[in-house]
């Protein structure tokens, strides 16, 4: 799905992935589920381009619903996977995590995990190969993306500004839909490793101005980062009351 021009979203609401096009190549922006990766190369075709033009994989963090084909590309077409340094032994499997899980509701959590099942979620690879990136870093890629540290949901989690396109990309920094109760609208991501840390990350974004701000779960943001900051800090308020 094209969202505007050299911006483009594969997956769903349920799980998203992103591709930021330029002359000089594509980058992408999580991997998703296994099975996007016949969306990954519908999406390709669609934009007049092939998987020889994926110039990098940048992940936000690494957890397997965002490491979905990054693997396949690495490994069958050369294309590094960038992930920053505190999460590159949770990319590729070396380390095991036990998020809480929180408040579920049946028919939410139920159509995610099948969505995921179905897409590959059980047969993620993780990649064997990483390269280490860190806080404030523009990467040599296509859209010339530059990292931002948002420690909470893992220790590695980070937003990736691209400018070329107006995007923030956030990753599990945060959602626009809750994947367990089905809630819709700016909230906490679940399966996150220190909430009140991932709470505090958000104020990195303070100074960002960008007209997409686009989720891992969830519809893209449109009315600007400051409201997006403070939507959550509202809802997390109320919630604590």
């Amino acid at each position: 799905m094209q969202l505007d021009h050299g911006l483009h979203r594969i997956g769903n609401d349920l799980v998203a992935a992103y591709l930021i096009a330029t002359p000089e190549g594509v980058t992408v922006i999580d991997a998703g589920l296994a099975g996007h990766w016949r969306e990954l190369l519908a999406e390709l075709a669609n934009m007049g381009r092939s998987v020889d033009d994926v110039r990098g994989v940048v992940l936000t963090h690494g957890d397997t619903d965002h490491l979905g084909f990054a693997e396949r590309l690495r490994r069958d077409h050369g294309v590094p996977v960038h992930v920053h340094e505190a999460d590159a032994a949770r990319a590729r499997g070396e380390v095991s995590t036990k998020p809480e899980w929180g408040t579920m509701r049946l028919g939410a959590t139920a159509g995610f995990l099948w969505y995921a099942a179905t897409h590959g979620g059980l047969r993620t690879e993780h990649p064997r190969e990483v390269v280490t990136v860190h806080d404030g870093e523009v990467l040599d890629l296509p859209g010339s993306p530059r990292v931002i540290g948002m420690p909470g949901h893992s220790p590695g989690s980070i937003a990736i500004h691209a400018p070329s396109v107006d995007a923030l990309f956030v990753g599990d920094a945060l959602t626009t839909r809750h994947v367990l109760t089905g809630e819709h609208g700016a909230q906490p991501a679940p399966f996150t490793d220190d909430p009140a840390e991932a709470l505090a990350s958000l104020h990195q974004l303070g100074g960002i101005d960008a007209s997409w701000v686009l989720p891992g779960h969830g519809t893209p943001w449109r009315d600007g980062v400051p409201a997006l900051i403070a939507a959550i800090e509202s809802g997390t308020a109320a919630s604590d009351r």
